[in-house]
């Protein structure tokens, strides 16, 4: 089980250079591309003077093995309440990841509203575990390392899988961290940024599981607009899937804190590749 702060964080080894550690404790075919992103999103956090995230966004190039990473941190933009920065992920020659992070200060005042509309769905509390809902299965384990780090509800479970027929492209479940410390806002957002991600194959995937197609579809990229700070434990990850076509599944992901209120939105596209055998 992994502590997210614990296990995103950076050392400063120069001006504007930063080392860490991919840990396996968060695999999914490779480091989780969630995960990946708040390692370079902890890197800039350690550059900036403002105390608040507003956004990220990344490119994926490369899988990262299991590792010591380089992280190179420069200033694009900084004025007196905002700052925008770029980070470069390494690993020896090979380049594994490039983003660019926006920060503001606490004291930027502006116009406010809110308009988002919840899903209708049931709230963590009244929904089974995934351990209970597989109690009669001997030993099912999940399916990758990255999954014992949660306590997961979900919305849409099938104990027979694959479905029969499709399944609309939509994915829903309630998450809570076991592990770590998110008092930190920076350390906070990378929840966001592991659960919006996250949604990304689970929801291009349902319209097409029932005929098991062997392809895998990793993530070319990742957006990310940080709202507010969650202030609860659980979040309802919300991830949909609207358009497959020409080798990529474009997705969208919002996060839902357990009074319902939007905590992040994001999204990106999805590359369809064969599965090897």
């Amino acid at each position: 089980m992994g502590d997210l702060g614990i296990d995103t964080a950076v050392e400063r080894v120069g001006d504007g250079h930063y080392r860490a550690r991919l840990r396996k404790e968060w695999e999914i075919w490779g480091p989780m591309g969630g995960y990946v992103a708040s390692v370079a999103f902890r890197a800039a956090a350690a550059e900036s003077k403002f105390a608040r995230p507003a956004s990220f966004a990344c490119h994926y190039l490369a899988v990262g093995a299991f590792d010591t990473v380089d992280l190179r941190v420069t200033e694009l933009r900084a004025t007196r309440v905002a700052g925008s920065y770029r980070v470069e992920m390494t690993q020896g020659d090979r380049r594994i990841l490039e983003a660019t992070v926006w920060a503001i200060g606490d004291d930027v005042d502006g116009l406010e509203h809110d308009d988002g509309v919840p899903p209708d769905v049931e709230g963590p509390d009244g929904l089974p575990t995934i351990g209970e809902l597989l109690a009669d299965v001997d030993d099912p384990g999940p399916p990758f390392p990255f999954w014992d780090n949660f306590e997961v509800r979900p919305l849409q479970f099938e104990s027979d899988w694959p479905p029969p027929e499709p399944r609309p492209p939509v994915f829903r479940e309630w998450l809570r961290f076991l592990e770590g410390d998110f008092r930190d806002p920076w350390v906070d957002a990378c929840r966001a940024l592991v659960a919006v991600d996250v949604v990304s194959w689970p929801s291009a995937h349902r319209p097409h599981a029932y005929k098991q197609p062997a392809m895998i579809a990793p993530s070319l990229d990742l957006y990310v607009a940080f709202h507010r700070p969650p202030g609860t434990d659980w979040l309802l990850a919300d991830g949909h899937a609207p358009v497959g076509e020409a080798g990529l599944l474009g997705w969208t992901g919002r996060l839902w804190s357990a009074d319902r209120r939007l905590v992040a939105s994001g999204g990106g596209q999805a590359l369809c590749r064969p599965v090897r055998t």
